[in-house]
């Protein structure tokens, strides 16, 4: 079983590539799945997340402030600007508009800390920026998609500050709680949860794209280019930013990552909740979570042979 579970988290991207192509190819198969149950599958990758994370994970907060401080500005200014500047730079519609700024304010995603070590970057770094982004999360994400998008639709924040409470720091408590509580159940259960996270990731990435696979045919190749410039030119920037602060070349891939990888899939979420008018909102959200999972394997593999050529 655990052999199985270590293929599936090899190849999430390959997996959520394929759920993709699935939910595009057969879309009234998958039809029939409601995109409320969106929120529990975020739930339980971020409850999973919160199993693998332990208190002294977050002591680089307070070791070395200046690192994460650096890397959380990056996080909430490279990405939403970025994806504001694109937006208008290919005139997107209103509802695509709102979901490419959706996935630039979400903080930063549970894959950059997998992509991270793979990439031989700072990983406590990594877990330290993913940690404070995403309790910053609940005001700022709601915040800045307020000020980015709210003059052309109108944005709940208090209903998305809400959202990501419940959806993301409740479940992330939980699962440190009960690391702390059941440490040795804990522990054996640690080798599955990539794979169950990467399932979760896949899963939600289906039912967005079954539930607006035709709307995603006829304006697809717009929004998949749109996303993997935001994708790319967020690794680029994050990792020129700690080029410029004279950053050791480790912390540099970390900020780098993740600035560049965002939680997509609460994007996807937040968009199902708040902006139901919009169907096409969540489909930004669906592409990024295919698209970085593939970028970050590839970066990870550049990054991790450079770092053995040196």
């Amino acid at each position: 079983m655990k052999r199985i579970c270590k293929l599936i988290a090899d190849y999430m991207g390959v997996l959520v590539l394929l759920s993709a192509v699935l939910a595009l190819i057969w879309p009234d198969v998958f039809n029939h799945v409601k995109p409320t149950v969106i929120n529990p599958l975020l739930g339980v990758i971020m409850f999973g997340m919160g199993l693998t994370l332990r208190w002294d994970d977050f002591r680089v907060v307070f070791t070395r402030p200046r690192d994460v401080i650096i890397g959380c500005i990056a996080q909430f200014t490279v990405m939403p600007m970025l994806a504001w500047i694109l937006a208008r730079l290919f005139a997107l519609d209103e509802a695509l508009t709102v979901g490419v700024v959706l996935v630039g304010c979400c903080p930063g995603g549970t894959a950059s800390n997998v992509i991270t070590y793979l990439a031989k970057g700072d990983l406590a770094l990594s877990v330290g920026m993913t940690g404070v982004s995403t309790l910053l999360a609940p005001v700022v994400t709601p915040l800045l998609v307020w000020l980015l998008a709210g003059k052309t639709v109108d944005v709940d924040v208090s209903g998305m500050l809400l959202s990501i409470l419940w959806v993301v720091i409740l479940p992330i408590v939980a699962g440190i709680i009960v690391k702390r509580l059941l440490p040795q159940l804990t522990e054996q259960a640690t080798a599955y949860l990539p794979a169950l996270s990467s399932l979760a990731i896949a899963a939600i990435v289906l039912i967005v794209i079954a539930a607006n696979a035709q709307k995603l045919l006829t304006s697809g190749l717009i929004i998949i280019l749109v996303v993997m410039l935001h994708n790319i030119c967020g690794l680029s920037i994050g990792y020129g930013i700690g080029r410029l602060l004279h950053l050791p070349r480790a912390k540099r891939k970390a900020v780098s990552i993740e600035v560049g990888m965002q939680n997509s899939g609460l994007a996807s979420s937040l968009a199902t909740l708040h902006f139901a008018t919009y169907p096409m909102a969540t489909i930004p959200g669906a592409v990024f979570s295919v698209w970085h999972n593939i970028s970050g394997a590839l970066v990870a593999r550049w990054f991790a042979r450079k770092e053995t050529k040196l």
